[in-house]
């Protein structure tokens, strides 16, 4: 069987599908739902839809929404499949991209009425869904870091193949070389490189701190890790997300004119990667609930405490005697600063005036991810220059994490101080036009 996804469309607090409770115990559901991927296919016998609907005395706004369980095909008391239920895929959407997924529109009830089974209690749909919202907002992060990854393994590939033209700063007998000689093309594999490992870092750092928190013998553990997942789901879905946009991009670009040609491919990662900052939770939502839930809502403690964790191995990358560990640790220290300035500024600008925060909610997210990722990459660097000292692992592999750490540090951890600025001073201009000056 084959499960989806409850949908609403975009506003949850306009949920229109309605249930109807009938004497059996089962509901009859009507109403139409769109964006419902893999709503229709023939991979499974059955599909199990996950549904929100409004039941008739719900209260209004979210807090009256219920989840339902709505199957293709009915069930039978043995576990065979029965009749065929009252809800249709009505069509197809033609999507930019992700064209080998189906996203459906589902009608429910057009014949009388699509049989559905209440999850749980009436009214609690979406605390349930959120269940699997987190999950699924984790996952699409990582989706944008297996699209980065894609794109820059094609990207690196081609730039090896390709040659064309004799690099700059070289001897004019000197013949064609592959592309990867040219400067600029290193610039854009370097930075597709270093933001794919940190992106992927953030992401593992995470995924080990969800099973810590479900899985840790002490139950004060379980919550301070807890606190970290929270605060760090939306930067992995909002931050990774965004900045697949940018490596898929440059992996275009590195093709060159084939890039914008289909039979390379490169194309499609591009096109794939556009949905990733919208479903499950736009980048605007994401960073609205860093703001709001993740930020404001403990006055700052969780946020302060893990800007604390990274300030201290930035003091002791910056204190080590090796030069590009020192290097990393100056870059994370004044990169830190900028954040803490950005959390502090946070906190009094939304006791203060909450829609000017909000305002500078998704600089204020990825300068989150920025830090985060140098956070990471500096911690990997560290651990790729004791093991040289020991002796151990693959020298050309560990020598090459350090580079790349040091890229990320000089070259994008910049970018915190610029996202910190536009949180900070930035925000009220945001606002400063009038609806109709638009």
């Amino acid at each position: 069987m084959n499960l989806t996804e409850p949908q609403a469309g975009s506003d949850l607090a306009a949920v229109r599908t309605r249930a109807v409770p009938q004497e059996d115990g089962t509901w009859k559901l009507f109403g139409q739902k769109i964006f419902i991927t893999y709503g229709e296919h023939d991979y499974t016998d059955n599909i199990i839809h996950l549904v929100l609907a409004r039941t008739p005395n719900a209260p209004d706004g979210v807090k009256g929404i219920s989840l339902f369980l709505v199957p293709k095909f009915l069930v039978n008391a043995d576990g065979s499949l029965g009749a065929r239920n009252d809800v249709r895929c009505v069509s197809l959407e033609h999507k930019l991209g992700i064209h080998a997924s189906p996203t459906a529109v589902l009608a429910y009830g057009d014949h009388g009425g699509a049989v559905g089974y209440l999850i749980g209690e009436e009214n609690r749909g979406l605390e349930y869904m959120f269940i699997m919202m987190n999950q699924a907002r984790f996952s699409v992060g990582m989706e944008g870091v297996g699209l980065s990854e894609r794109a820059s393994q094609r990207a690196v590939t081609y730039a090896r193949e390709r040659v064309q033209g004799r690099p700059v700063g070289t001897d004019k007998h000197v013949k064609p070389a592959p592309i990867i000689d040219h400067p600029d093309i290193r610039r854009m594999l370097m930075v597709m490189r270093a933001s794919t490992e940190a992106m992927r870092a953030v992401g593992y750092v995470t995924a080990a701190a969800i099973d810590n928190a479900r899985h840790a013998p002490d139950a004060a553990v379980r919550a301070q890790h807890q606190a970290f997942v929270d605060l760090m789901i939306p930067v992995v879905k909002g931050w990774c997300t965004e900045t697949a946009q940018e490596v898929t991009y440059l992996g275009v670009q590195v093709h060159g004119g084939m890039g914008f040609i289909e039979e390379t491919g490169a194309a499609q990662y591009y096109r794939d990667a556009r949905i990733i900052t919208i479903y499950e939770g736009t980048t605007g939502i994401q960073a609205n609930d860093l703001v709001g839930r993740k930020t404001a809502r403990d006055a700052g403690a969780t946020a302060n405490l893990v800007a604390a964790q990274i300030d201290k191995v930035a003091a002791r990358l910056a204190s080590h005697a090796d030069a590009s560990l020192n290097v990393i640790g100056l870059r994370l220290a004044a990169a830190t600063a900028a954040l803490q300035s950005a959390i502090d500024w946070m906190l009094t600008s939304f006791a203060a005036n909450p829609r000017i925060a909000y305002a500078g909610s998704v600089p204020y997210l990825k300068l989150w991810g920025v830090v985060a990722g140098g956070w990471q990459m500096g911690r990997a660097a560290k651990v790729a220059v004791d093991k040289l000292a020991r002796g151990e692992g693959d020298a050309a592999f560990l020598r090459a994490k350090i580079a790349t750490a040091r890229f990320y540090a000089e070259s994008l951890l910049p970018l915190a101080d610029a996202h910190a600025q536009a949180v900070v001073n930035g925000s009220p201009s945001v606002l400063a036009l009038a609806a109709e000056q638009f």
